[in-house]
């Protein structure tokens, strides 16, 4: 990982943000704990908040946990930790901001050669103007040999595939492909992880994982609370592009691609951009869109249009169901659907494949047969993978009854479940881009949303209204 000795600068841009404070210092803080990140280290924030060095440190350690540390020793790895840990304030746009932020590094960066990375934990609108003010301070080494610098940088890639190419079109005029890793947190999910796994270590699934045995792919994502603190964010670009169009299509690419000839990143991503690239494009027939209004029943909830920082008409759909199909011989007719919501009536993902049912099947009764298998991938909460069978009910009876072959990850693992974060943020030190999403990746996902994106934008479609704390709108 670090074989020439190489010292690391993690530059965190937007380090009083709440993604930051949450997600990204916790998550160095594991990885500290666990050995894995190199002696020579420095955590560097970055943000228009005014923090002095002892400031930051304990804005950093509020959300430090030593899930891999005894707690005997906790205090001291925190203590050690924020001693790495750096601040310099200034302009995400500004040139003048990053060369004092290049001086402050100097200052702590005890080797020359330094590998660098960039998390940019910030707005989109500011993203490639910071870039811009990064490279202008000297602070990118654009050279093939080492020391490295990486950038990160997270969803939204653009609005639809005009706004995306241009953001990879000048995000490459100072970072190379190579160099980039554009974050999705659901791909560091265990369970998402595991999707490869079971497929093709299994030979079980692979004879039957294809139109003839499987009816159908349901995908859901699900949320039990409002958009909050996010509203003025999420209005600009709703449940869409905030959660299918890259969360939610990611699963799919791994549920329905082609065995990689390889584990290796360029391999597994080649499989997703084909299988994506059979996806027809969405028509408005392939689409419904809801918004919460009020309600929640005896705790009641606002309804979306009056949230802060969305306007009283808004039409930005809070909820969305998609009909998606892979046109290839694996796929034909199989529909995946794929539906998120806020303000449901629970808090869910998971994956659901809905077997055919035999018709020849012996038990079918004079009324109907058993319900056909289902195997499903639960990510969050309570991880787990189950398959519901038809079992004989005990007793002198012959009573077919459907139950459950559950493997729960919390009682079937003793090792502890590492955060999606801890993951990315150690291939990206490790150069692994397995988990990462390619510019020609993105393209494809953006094909398949963009048409329908823009029709509803032209006709002004009004999202159907559902209320608050229900299951929403009524799909198949």
């Amino acid at each position: 990982m670090n074989p020439r000795g190489y010292g690391l600068s993690i530059v965190v841009v937007g380090a009083s943000g709440d993604l930051a404070h949450r997600k990204i210092f916790p998550a160095l803080f594991a990885l500290y704990c666990q050995n894995l990140l190199p002696p020579a280290f420095n955590i560097v924030g970055f943000a228009r908040t005014s923090f002095s060095n002892d400031q930051f440190r304990s804005h950093v350690a509020e959300n430090l946990t030593c899930r891999y540390t005894p707690d005997h020793s906790c205090a001291d790895r925190v203590k050690e930790f924020l001693s790495h840990c750096y601040f310099t304030a200034g302009s995400y746009v500004s040139p003048e901001s990053f060369v004092e932020l290049y001086a402050d590094m100097s200052q702590v960066e005890d080797n020359a050669a330094t590998n660098r990375i960039f998390y940019l934990a910030i707005p989109p609108s500011v993203v490639l103007d910071t870039v811009g003010a990064i490279a202008g301070a000297g602070l990118v080494n654009c050279g093939k040999e080492d020391p490295w610098s990486r950038v990160v940088i997270e969803k939204p890639f653009g609005s639809d595939r005009e706004s995306s190419d241009l953001l990879s079109r000048e995000l490459a005029q100072v970072f190379s492909e190579n160099q980039t890793y554009r974050i999705d947190h659901y791909l560091g999910k265990e369970v998402i992880q595991n999707l490869m796994v079971l497929r093709f270590a299994n030979t079980v699934f692979e004879p039957v994982w294809n139109r003839r045995f499987i009816e159908s792919v349901r995908i859901e994502w699900k949320e039990d609370i409002g958009v909050g603190s996010r509203a003025g964010y999420f209005d600009s670009f709703g449940i869409i592009r905030d959660v299918v169009q890259n969360h939610l299509l990611q699963i799919l690419a791994l549920v329905a691609m082609e065995r990689p000839v390889d584990t290796h990143a360029n391999s597994v991503r080649d499989e997703k951009v084909r299988v994506l690239k059979n996806i027809r494009p969405l028509a408005m027939a392939d689409v419904r869109v809801g918004q919460y209004c009020a309600g929640g029943g005896s705790i009641q909830h606002k309804a979306y249009s009056e949230e802060e920082s969305v306007p009283r008409d808004s039409r930005t759909p809070t909820y969305a169901a998609c009909r998606l199909e892979v046109d290839n011989e694996r796929w034909r007719g199989v529909p995946f659907l794929v539906t998120a919501g806020k303000g449901l009536d629970g808090t869910l993902s998971e994956v659901r494949i809905r077997f055919r049912t035999d018709p020849a099947n012996i038990f079918c009764g004079s009324r109907s047969c058993p319900p056909g298998n289902e195997f499903v991938i639960r990510i969050q909460p309570d991880e787990a993978i189950y398959l519901k069978i038809m079992n004989k009910e005990p007793g002198l009876a012959l009573n077919v009854v459907q139950s459950h072959l559950n493997l729960k990850y919390q009682t079937a693992f003793s090792t502890m479940i590492s955060d999606a974060y801890e993951c990315l943020l150690l291939d990206v030190i490790k150069g692994d881009k397995s988990l990462f999403i390619r510019e020609d990746e993105l393209a494809a996902a953006w094909d398949i949303f963009t048409p329908v994106l823009r029709e509803m934008e032209i006709r002004k479609v009004r999202p159907e209204l559902y209320e608050f704390g229900t299951k929403g709108p009524s799909v198949g």
